[in-house]
């Protein structure tokens, strides 16, 4: 079961969505130990609240992988990664917009971006108390409530992104020109390669890449008879073979294969066990 709420307004310019994920039983038949987690483009703060830890591989061949641990900021990805999902999981969590990695950890976001990095590396030992709140309150709405309060605490009152950052990001989606919009902005490329960057954790050009990539899974999903064809045209690709080759770069997999699959989350993509 997953549960979802949108922020209180003072977190809306940081939070995307806060959630809770109860799995009671494994979500998946058993030949499917695995999954893709694709990029969002966003940076993601899990607590899991179960005993077992996010355990992540190099790739489906991967059979010892390497165990990360509990509480988890996931930093904006360019691509997918492999994570086990062999045991059932509860975990809380939060997605977070652009501009949140320097507030909530002091960091700048491209320091944490294309991995994963234990909370209390940036938190220190305080995280364990906040796993135990979270644990206790065991009602997914109060988890949802101490998350939010958290958060909210965090955040210095008055600060937002740089408004050239805030003015790309709200005009990367329809265009992705990228340079007409550094123009505007009236800062060298590279000086606004550099502000983008501490702010998202990704380069403009890669960040409006995982946009269009994000779009073409939402198209996707809410018409599952449309040609990949008529997809990839619709969501800014200049053909379908520029398109196969993207998606496969950010999923791991063929367009075909992932709606074979029909991944019940539309960025959670389980894989088939591999033999010990």
């Amino acid at each position: 079961m997953m549960l979802k709420r949108y922020p209180l307004p003072v977190l809306r310019p940081f939070v995307k969505i806060l959630w809770v994920s109860e799995q009671t039983s494994i979500q998946w038949p058993a030949e499917f130990d695995r999954e893709h987690v694709l990029p969002t483009g966003c940076m993601h703060l899990v607590f899991r609240l179960s005993d077992q830890p996010l355990r992540i591989f190099d790739g489906v061949e991967d059979a010892t992988g390497q165990t990360i641990g509990h509480t988890i900021v996931g930093g904006a990805r360019s691509t997918f990664y492999v994570r086990d999902i062999s045991k059932p999981s509860c975990s809380v969590g939060v997605m977070l917009l652009p501009g949140a990695a320097g507030l909530l950890f002091g960091v700048p976001a491209d320091e944490l971006a294309e991995r994963h990095t234990l909370l209390e590396d940036l938190w220190g030992r305080s995280v364990n108390s906040i796993r135990e709140q979270l644990f206790e309150a065991r009602s997914p709405e109060l988890q949802l409530d101490i998350l939010e309060s958290l958060l909210a605490a965090r955040l210095p009152a008055v600060r937002g992104l740089h408004p050239a950052v805030a003015h790309a990001l709200e005009q990367f989606w329809p265009t992705t020109d990228v340079r007409k919009i550094v123009t505007a902005s009236g800062y060298s490329h590279r000086q606004f390669i550099a502000l983008f960057r501490r702010a998202v954790g990704l380069t403009p050009k890669l960040y409006c890449r995982v946009l269009r990539f994000q779009h073409a899974l939402e198209r996707a999903a809410t018409d599952r008879l449309a040609s990949w064809v008529d997809l990839a045209i619709d969501t800014g690709y200049s053909d379908q073979s520029h398109f196969s080759r993207e998606f496969r770069e950010f999923a791991g997999v063929t367009p075909e294969q992932y709606r074979k699959t029909s991944p019940s989350s539309v960025n959670h993509l389980p894989i088939l066990r591999r033999p010990r």
